[in-house]
């Protein structure tokens, strides 16, 4: 992923803002956004990766008591990144379920040090509820930090054998892998008369 996806100095390359005074309070307020080809390329250069195929957040907003508002949606993706041994292309589908509570009277964080609350899924309300920085928050959440290939050969793995030198095998590192040959007589030129 790149530094640029953590950054809250860099803007998100995809928005999909709701404003909380244009939601209706008496009923739950369906969304279901998907960007654009553009906007997939522009997202996946942002968090780093080789591409966006597909994403999708499909949910509703509900109105909460007087002033607080609850997000329940679907995550949905399709990326591909280069797998962290070949370099290959790795498709993965991503899917998750995200629940947000946007709070009007939480307490904004102050000081140098601040305490993580319990429950992860509480926000400060404002007066816009981004969707898209929902779902691309979801999507750095749940992209995999090291993607492999499913048909990585055993070959394939990275070597740091020199060049004319012999790999050692899992057999030749054992502390006593040649214990049995001495015991049989067959090492350091023991013969059966000694």
């Amino acid at each position: 992923m790149s530094d640029a996806a953590f950054d809250p100095n860099t803007p998100l390359p995809w928005s999909e803002p709701r404003r909380v005074a244009d939601l209706a309070g008496r009923k739950p307020n369906r969304f279901d956004i998907r960007p654009d080809a553009a906007t997939c390329a522009a997202i996946a250069q942002w968090a780093g990766i080789s591409a966006v195929k597909s994403l999708r957040l499909k949910g509703t907003l509900t109105a909460k008591g007087r002033s607080d508002w609850l997000l329940e949606a679907a995550f949905t993706a399709r990326v591909v990144q280069p797998c962290a041994v070949t370099l290959a292309p790795v498709t993965t589908d991503l899917a998750e379920e995200i629940t947000r509570h946007y709070l009007a009277d939480l307490p904004e964080p102050t000081g140098d040090e601040v305490e993580m609350p319990e429950d992860d899924t509480l926000e400060p309300l404002r007066a816009e509820i981004d969707l898209a920085a929902v779902a691309l928050e979801a999507l750095e959440l749940a992209l995999p930090l090291y993607p492999r290939a499913t048909e990585l050969e055993p070959d394939a793995r990275l070597s740091a054998v020199p060049d004319g030198a012999e790999e050692l095998t899992d057999e030749a590192t054992r502390p006593f892998a040649n214990l049995r040959d001495l015991l049989a007589g067959k090492g350091n030129g023991s013969g059966e008369n000694d």
